[in-house]
Formats: C-alpha cells, structure tokens, sequence
C-alpha cells in the first residue's frame, strides 16, 4: 500500500523514470516486433505446393547452419522415384533455379531476384502459375516469361545467361515473375537439386504423404510443411534480411543500454532527492531492508505502467519502421507487420526488469541513510563517491582501455563491435567517475569568473555543484551516453570512410576493373573478351569438416596459371584449413553445387590473402560443376585496357571503383548510423531534459529561501541556466573523452589493413549537434521548471 501511495502522490519524482521505461520500451517494442514480422515467408512461387523435401544441412566454418547440400541429378531421380510411388501424391517436381536476367535495349533489366530467376516450366506447379497467353516452351530455344514484362508470345527476347546472351523465342506468357525454360535446358543450366515439392492428389491427406515422404526420405532429406517452406527463399531476400535484421539488433542493443543506463540514472537522482523522507521514515522504525523493498517496489510499479504505454508506443511506431526498413531497401519485398504476443511481452518484461535492476543501487544507498542526518535542513555530502562505486567505476576504466587495444588488434569483422563496446565501457565508467571528476572540472571551468566577478552568483553556482556532485553526476550521465555515442557511431563512419577507398585505391594502383552494370555478375562472354587479368568465377562447395559435419565454403575459380595449372587441386588460406582441418598434400571428397563428389588435392596452404581468396581451384573445374555461377570482377593491368566493353559490364579505375565499392556498404552504413545516433542522442536528451526538470522540482525549498534572501527571478533563473550549463560542460568533456580510445583503437587496425596512414575522423556537424542539441534540451527543461516553481502566483 505504501508503494502505491508514494507512487499516487510523488508521481512527479517518477515521470522522468517512467518516460525512460516508455521509450525504452518503446525502441525493444518495435525492434523485436519488426524482427519476428520480418521471419522467412513462404515464396510465391511455392505458395501450391503443400510439402517439399530439401536435403541436409551444411554449415560455415563458424558452425552456423548454412546453405542445404544438393543433390545429383542420380540422387535426386532415385528419391523422386520413392516419392512418386507414394499413394496419393499426383506430381513429383523437381525444383531448380539459375541466373537468368532480360536485356531491352541492349540494357539489363533490373531484377534483385534475377540470380534465382531461371526455372523449369515444370516448376510453375508449385506456385501455381498460369499461362495468360501463348504456349509452354517446347523447344531449347524458347522460354516462358512474366506478363509484367510486357513481351508477346511470338516475339524475340534476349536473356543474359551465365554463359552469355541468347536470344528465346517467347512462346508464352504467365501471371508470376521468372522465366521458365524448357526442363531439359533447365537440368543444363542448374543440374543440382535443393527441392522437390509434392503436390497430393485432389482427396489425398498431406499429412500421411508427409509421413511416408519422410520414411521414403530416411535421414537423408527433410520434409517441410507450412511456414518451414519459408525456408527456400531466394538469396537477394536473404541477403535483404540479414541486412535489416543486423540493423534491427544494433538499434534494440543501442536501446537496452541506454534504458539501462538513462532509468538507472534517474532512479539514483529521484531517490537522493527523497533524503529526509526516507530519513523521516528510518526514524519511525524502518528498517533498511523494508527501505529497500519500498524503492524496488516503486521501481516495479513505475517499469510496469512503463512498459505497457512503451508497448502502445512501439505497436505505433511499427509502421514507421517498417517504412524506414523499406526505403533503406532491407526488407523483403513482401514485408508486412504483424503483431504476436512474445515480442511484447518480452520487451514489457525488460522494462519492468531493468526499472528494478537501476533501483537496486539506488535502494542500497537509501537504505543506509542515517535517520537523524537525513532530518537535517543543510544537504551536505559527505563523500563525494562511495568505495564500491569508486571500484566498479576503475575495473570499468581498465575494461574500456583494454577493449580499446583489442579494437586495433582484432579482425576486421569484429572492429566495429568491439569498438562498441568499449565506448559502453567506458561511458559506464565515466558516470561512475563522474563525481570525482566534477569537482576539478567546475573548478577549472569557474575560475575565470570567480576572479573577475564582484558578485555572489559565480560562487554561488560553484559551491551549489560541488556540493551535490552526486546530483550533478546523475544530470551528466546521460549527456555522457548522448555525445559519447553520437561522437563515436558518427567518427567510426567517417574514420572508415576516408580508410577503405583509400587503401583499397592503393591495393588497386595500376589497375583498371570491369565491374556489373546492372546484372549480379560477369558472364563468360564479357570474361571473354578481356582473356587479360584476373576474373574468379564465385561458387560453394561442401567439403567434411572438423567434427564430421560438412562445412560450406565459398570457392573461387581462377584462370591464372599459377592457381589452374591442376583442375584437381585447390589452394586455401591457413585459417580457411585449419577451420577445415586439412594439409598440405592431402585429398578431400569436395561436393559442388551438382551434387557430384570429386577428389580435391590440397596443393598448397598460403597466409591469408583476401585478394587471393580463402579456397582457390581452377576455374575449368568450378564452370565444369557450376553452369550458372558468375564472375564478380576482372582486374586488367592498366596498359591492357580496353576502350569499351559490353552492356551489362562497366570500365573503371582504381579510385573510382574503390570509391564505387565503399559507397555501395556506405549507403547503409551511413543510413544505420544516423538511426543509431537519432535513437542515442534523442533518449538521451529527453533523459537529459527529464533530469534536468526532476533536479529543478526537487529544488524548490532551496529556490523559497533564495527568493526570500532577496533573489530575483532573473537572478535565480541565471543562476539555474549558469549551474545547468556548466554540468552539460562537464558532461559533454566526459561524453567526447569516451569516444577517443575506440576511435584511435579503429584507426589504427584500419591503418594495419588498409596500409594506409588512418588518423580518427569526427563529424563536425553531429558533434555540434550532440553537444547543442543536450545542452538545449537541458536548459529549457530546467528553465522551464524552475519558472514554473518561482514565478509569484495570484493572490
């Protein structure tokens, strides 16, 4: 009952908390929502088919699971055999997708899908699709295509293919995308098999044929029903979601900590201000631990009410991101929200929790408040920070700094992450420190004043902070949190930005490249005409890993004679071997993506080299096993240039592809770092702006007895403004201070791998704005409040 009278009638105290939890909760809501609406989808051109068998797993050298083995053209005939035989099932298809890609004009037509785009007619099954016009192709030399093309039946049709372009003869036209070629051709162009689907008979029971389908299957297959055929689905959207759900995780991970650290921060500031109450209620018999159970107990309450209207908030803000996600171009093309129940009440369970969690500390200090020192009317600190704090904030410092040595050290592809980290570290470390370093900084700050002012207000506004370092501290967090992550998300991108052209200008000199031109890759025909240079056909293959499951790797196909000189051999990286487990001399069964073994010999195993490649064979060995695989790029010494090249290939130099190439990732990055900066600096400055109006309301005895020594409005308003200024000062010094271990740490493993001289990058105008934008927000906050509490009322 107490807990709910305190929260009823102190509810001011608790708004800044509450406003935390809702948009805390708020930013988790709409991340783990948008993540479980954004799972795998049955595709459209599956949507008919009730049951399919895909093969087993494979995973990456990492042990994640990964792409499915395929089967031979043998292997897939004898299961398709067992499969029809079962009763019931009308049609047994064979599912096979291939690049496949329309030019008009002599230009490609732009399609995300056009790597999987090819397909057997007698896979329009599985869909189903219909013929609106003409004929199914008959004949090698025609094909079926979407009616959105707007092609009709009789007329020619050039279609680039992994050899090269061909001209079909488009003998009909369907109601879905694609282009549907003979069976035949279609064997041809994909030979391995990654699905069969089962289409039952018009009274048949599905879930006896899947029941036989799997015994006729052994362990050699699974058979997928229902959403688990969302599954199959093509790379690019794959490729789509990866992008979006790292986005969504970044922003869900950024918000946790900030809630963390923005609720902790408040709870602590809302609980100093309540000294002589809890004083008060130590004297009449409370005992330590039932203070403790109050201020959880408020924190409970506060983070449940919290966390329902942060669940309204996130529900609301679905759309949003969904159209943010949309326009960033990292969402399946058929992406829509739809609301389940676990993301919600996950998301109102750590709000709840993490209300709790930031009380605790707050708690154990209330806890132990004297009950006649709190009664007094002076609030005099008598420490500037406790031994745990003190401890916890050092073993914090160490952390960031040894994390920020780990940032120049540790591989490209967990820089960022642990550049993150650090900077995590060390704003906790700095809110932790904050009161031992307040003190020297205001000092420092108001020195200058103090001597050339003759009256009472510099004074006054310095022996205010230094007397309640601990409120000030609490005020400073979360201006910590908002520049130091502004500083450092803004500085990383622009740190990389000037790295990664550059070093890759400078790997490339003398170089120029053929690169795509609105097509996924090269194909043999343009690799053709420039028999100059290195062009590595890209593929997978499955080879027995450690731990006897089968690793899938990708491989690359070389025509350089030092790699192909043995179609039987491969050359691979040390670390690509050891995650193997394989040596030198040694021979591996290597499946391809046909599904056909051949025995690999190990040729050699090279220090790793990206410009090399982790697993490099002969190029005849790869096209010998992969008809449909492409070629990313052709590097031509400059003097061998050619003076054009064709549709669907571009001509580049060395800078000018290097910048292509970063812009290409930057786009996204910048995209993903100006939500993770609007996300940081905007919770962190409604916090700022919170703390702010808390420290102004629970002032207002001291603002009375101000006014009544004969402060004016002006005076007491200037003086408020002054104090808040100065802790923004001391606030934003910490918050630029966190972000300079990481930034140098980046800087000098991007110099390591680029081979370029890399010095930290800042963003002038999201530094001005992370300093300006808190120190607004706090300013009219407390202003604002103090105003409010001081301004003469009406008789």
């Amino acid at each position: 009952m107490l807990v709910l009278a305190n929260v009823r009638q102190r509810w001011r105290t608790f708004v800044a908390t509450f406003l935390a939890v809702v948009v805390g909760v708020g930013l988790i809501a709409v991340t783990l929502v948008t993540y479980d609406s954004a799972r795998p989808r049955v595709q459209p051109r599956l949507a008919g088919t009730p049951a399919l068998v895909i093969p087993p797993q494979a995973v990456d050298v990492d042990g994640s699971p990964e792409d499915r083995i395929p089967w031979s053209d043998t292997d897939a005939a004898t299961l398709t055999q067992r499969l029809t035989a079962i009763p019931g099932v009308e049609h047994v298809i064979v599912d096979r997708a291939f690049y496949a890609q329309a030019f008009v004009d002599n230009r490609p037509v732009l399609d995300d899908g056009a790597l999987e785009a090819g397909h057997g007619w007698s896979s329009t099954l599985l869909a189903p699709y219909s013929l609106t016009a003409g004929a199914q192709p008959r004949a090698a030399n025609e094909v079926a295509v979407d009616a959105a093309l707007g092609v009709k039946p009789g007329s020619k049709l050039s279609i680039n293919l992994s050899d090269g372009r061909h001209d079909f003869t488009v003998s009909g036209v369907i109601d879905g995308p694609g282009f549907f070629f003979t069976d035949d051709v279609a064997t041809q162009r994909d030979p391995g098999v990654r699905a069969i689907g089962l289409l039952p008979a018009r009274d048949a029971s599905i879930d006896t044929i899947v029941s036989q389908a799997r015994r006729a299957s052994d362990t050699n297959a699974t058979v997928v029903t229902g959403d688990d055929r969302g599954e199959l689905e093509p790379e690019f959207i794959a490729h789509k979601r990866f992008l979006g759900t790292q986005l969504i995780a970044a922003m869900a991970l950024l918000g946790l900590f900030v809630t963390v650290f923005v609720v902790a921060a408040t709870l602590v500031l809302a609980t100093t201000q309540r000294r002589r109450e809890i004083g008060l209620l130590r004297t009449i018999g409370a005992e330590p631990r039932q203070v403790r159970r109050m201020i959880l107990g408020e924190a409970a309450v506060i983070g449940a009410l919290g966390s329902v209207a942060g669940c309204l908030l996130g529900l609301a803000a679905a759309p949003l991101m969904r159209a943010i996600l949309m326009h960033l171009d990292v969402a399946p093309p058929d992406f829509s929200i739809t609301v389940s129940a676990w993301p919600l009440l996950t998301a109102a369970a750590v709000g709840t929790g993490v209300a709790v969690v930031g009380a605790w500390a707050a708690s154990r200090t209330a806890s132990r408040v004297v009950p006649l020192e709190a009664l007094q009317d002076a609030e005099v600190e008598k420490t500037v920070i406790g031994r745990a704090r003190l401890i916890t904030g050092l073993v914090a410092l160490g952390a960031g700094v040894l994390l920020a040595l780990l940032t120049a050290v540790t591989g490209s592809d967990n820089r960022i992450n642990t550049a993150m980290v650090a900077a995590m570290t060390f704003i906790v470390a700095a809110a932790l420190l904050a009161p031992v370093v307040i003190g020297p900084a205001v000092r420092l700050l108001t020195a200058p004043f103090a001597r050339r002012s003759t009256g009472a207000g510099p004074m006054l506004v310095r022996a205010e902070i230094l007397n309640a370092t601990r409120r000030a501290a609490s005020t400073a967090a979360p201006i910590i949190a908002a520049v130091g992550f502004a500083v450092l998300i803004s500085g990383m991108v622009e740190t990389m930005g000037s790295a990664y052209p550059a070093g890759e200008t400078k790997k490339l000199a003398g170089q120029v490249l053929i690169d795509t031109d609105g097509t996924p890759g090269l194909s043999d025909d343009i690799v053709a005409e420039n028999p100059v240079g290195k062009a590595l056909v890209v593929t997978r293959v499955f080879v027995p890993g450690n731990g006897g499951k089968t690793t899938v790797v990708e491989a690359l196909g070389s025509r350089d004679p030092q790699w192909s000189s043995d179609p039987r051999t491969a050359v691979l990286g040390a670390t690509m071997a050891k995650s193997l487990g394989v040596t030198p001399g040694q021979t591996v069964p290597v499946r391809f993506v046909d599904g056909r073994l051949e025995d690999i010999r190990i040729a050699q195993v090279l220090p790793d080299d990206p410009a090399r490649g982790a697993f490099v064979m002969a190029r005849a060995t790869v096209r010998k096993h992969d008809s449909s695989a492409l070629t990313d790029t052709i590097f031509i010494p400059a003097g061998d240039a050619p003076s054009q090249v064709s549709p669907g290939a571009a001509l580049h130099d060395a800078q000018t592809y290097a910048l292509a190439d970063y812009n290409t990732d930057a786009r996204l990055t910048n995209s993903l770092a100006a939500m993770l900066i609007a996300v940081a600096v905007g919770y962190s400055g409604l916090a700022v702006a919170n703390s702010m109006a808390m420290s102004a309301f629970g002032r207002r005895t001291d603002f009375t007895v101000m006014k009544s020594a004969g402060g004016t409005l002006r005076q007491l308003l200037s003086f408020v403004l002054a104090e808040t200024v100065l802790v923004v000062l001391v606030g934003v010094g910490l918050g630029l201070l966190v972000t300079l271990p990481p930034l140098v740490g980046l800087a000098a493993g991007l110099s390591q791998v680029t081979g370029t001289s890399v010095t930290p990058h800042l963003n002038g105008a999201v530094v001005s704005a992370a300093i300006l934008g808190p120190l607004a927000m706090a300013a009219a906050a407390s202003g604002t409040v103090t105003w409010n509490v001081i301004r003469p009322r009406p008789a």
